[in-house]
């Protein structure tokens, strides 16, 4: 079985939740447990039936798990939402992830950074 290639259209739809979401989920979604989030990532499956959601926001990991159950209870509030913004056929059934990309990516940045100020001191004593 192949995989279907994502097409121009499903990353266009995507992008269009994407962008109406990050305009409706701090003015509509009321739940304590969803901060400040941002959405890094969508993407809608070739049969325009799912739309997968990253997001990321500061804080621990804990923090993230809470705010990522709340976006997922409010997925329907939200899908009904869109459906009144968005001209579309279906609107598909919506599905929040942590996006953990951005942390990994920071953290290593930081260990390339460490090794680097661990290598200087090496780098000046063999000049000398």
């Amino acid at each position: 079985m192949a995989v279907k290639k994502e097409t121009n259209r499903t990353r266009r739809i995507a992008e269009l939740i994407k962008r109406e979401l990050a305009l409706l989920i701090p003015q509509s979604v009321r739940d304590p447990h969803v901060g400040l989030v941002t959405l890094t990532y969508a993407s809608v499956s070739p049969d325009m039936s799912n739309a997968r959601i990253y997001f990321t926001l500061l804080g621990n990991l804990e923090k993230a798990k809470e705010t990522e159950r709340a976006l997922n209870r409010a997925a329907g509030f939200l899908r009904r939402e869109l459906h009144g913004r968005v001209v579309l056929r279906s609107i598909p059934q919506l599905r929040f992830h942590y996006d953990e990309s951005v942390e990994r990516g920071a953290r290593v940045s930081s260990l390339i950074d460490r090794a680097m100020a661990e290598d200087r001191p090496k780098d000046d004593e063999s000049e000398k």
